[in-house]
């Protein structure tokens, strides 16, 4: 076994741990265990003799204290092993540039797919480094696989280097959070932290202590089914009503036209039949006046649908997902104070930030762990244009090490 941050994320890539939102499991695929098991043998190998997988898929490990100072808060370092169901994550096949040299970079396994500069201007700022992508026909999984890497590494670093000196580690690694599930079955006490960071954030020397607050919306729709050769005046076709809906949505509102702390509402799935249909949707806000307000306008959509189809029924239910948590991280200002000591020793910049989007320190730091999200490197997630460079890994392992000792000094 090798111990590079770049060695352990190749061997992470590979195994298959997309999650299914449409199963009601926890995980939701019982492949991220795969990955969970790989993660505990390195664990134990590494040293770490309370590193277990769970029943629910969490992989729960300690890097034992090595201050004799009592008083060091317990710091929780946490990434997530699924990959999304965007695009498909198997048969992951890791392309390396070495030493990359600057322009685009056509993938391999299908060459209509480009990461273009003109579209991934952080690429100008790569030149030089070890570049990783997938071959163009699937994701990479360097979300979060490259979290998973950088803190199995900083991990393995601070067993094997017991005279510096830092407080007590615990390590989650999490399934399903790219269903938002993620948190679901974590014990928090059995976690024993005071306070967390995911390393799930893009760019190097980014934190985040605000993400975008959450709903999920489940619209039910009952048609009137007949006969289509005895239908005129009778039938009213599901599918069309849910059709009616989503062409209603306002086109200002969608993701791929709002930007910075717009929010949105983002239809995810449709399906049904004459007689019934779903339309499953997803609403943004970073505050939640705006997720109230965009919940009422969809309804409102639906009722003035529902109107012209006057025999058919509908129901519609709002599961909350996450919240902002920066509401939480406010009152506990020296997490992103040290965070952001962290990044400057490890040689960068530190750019604080907000997610158009969610972690799992989301609900984290609503279940009692506050928790920031910290850079891990990747770009593109989600797509077969995926990339990260060896060089931002490493600064993340760097990062991951300097805020141990912070917390160590500071106490």
């Amino acid at each position: 076994m090798t111990d590079t941050v770049l060695d352990r994320f190749l061997r992470y890539v590979v195994i298959d741990t997309q999650s299914d939102p449409r199963s009601p499991s926890q995980p939701s695929t019982e492949k991220q265990k795969d990955l969970g098991r790989v993660l505990v043998e390195e664990l134990l190998a590494i040293g770490i003799t309370d590193a277990h997988l769970d029943e629910h898929g969490y992989v729960y490990a300690t890097v034992p204290t090595t201050t004799t100072k009592n008083n060091v808060p317990v710091i929780c370092f946490c990434s997530h092993m699924d990959t999304a169901p965007d695009f498909t994550g198997t048969n992951v096949k890791p392309q390396i540039i070495e030493n990359y040299r600057g322009g685009d970079i056509t993938l391999v396994g299908d060459r209509s797919q480009v990461i273009r500069v003109s579209d991934h201007p952080e690429l100008d700022r790569q030149v030089g480094n070890d570049i990783v992508t997938s071959d163009g026909t699937t994701l990479l999984g360097a979300d979060d696989k490259a979290g998973l890497a950088e803190i199995m590494t900083a991990a393995k670093f601070l067993i094997d280097n017991p005279d510096i000196k830092h407080g007590a580690i615990r390590i989650l690694f999490t399934p399903d959070e790219e269903i938002g599930r993620g948190v679901d079955k974590v014990d928090i006490a059995k976690l024993g932290a005071d306070f967390g960071y995911t390393v799930d954030g893009e760019t190097a020397g980014h934190i985040e202590d605000e993400t975008f607050s959450a709903d999920g919306i489940e619209i039910f729709i009952r048609g009137v089914a007949m006969h289509p050769g005895f239908a005129i005046g009778k039938m009213e076709n599901a599918i069309k009503i849910a059709g009616n809906i989503v062409a209603r949505l306002p086109k200002e509102l969608t993701p791929e036209t709002t930007a910075g702390r717009d929010g949105f509402i983002h239809p995810t799935d449709i399906r049904g039949s004459m007689d019934k249909a779903q339309i499953s949707l997803i609403i943004r806000d970073f505050t939640e006046k705006g997720l109230l307000e965009k919940e009422e306008l969809l309804e409102d959509i639906v009722k003035a649908v529902m109107t012209k189809f006057p025999g058919s029924t509908y129901s519609l239910e709002v599961k909350q997902q996450y919240r902002n948590m920066k509401g939480v991280l406010d009152q506990h200002p020296e997490i992103m104070e040290n965070a952001i000591e962290a990044i400057h020793r490890a040689g960068m910049l530190p750019v604080r930030g907000s997610i158009r989007g969610g972690t799992d320190g989301s609900r984290l730091s609503y279940m009692g762990l506050p928790c920031p999200n910290i850079f891990a490197g990747g770009h593109a997630f989600h797509s077969p244009l995926e990339w990260i460079s060896r060089q931002d890994m490493d600064r993340a392992v760097t990062t991951l090490v300097e805020l141990a000792k912070l917390w160590e000094e500071r106490a």
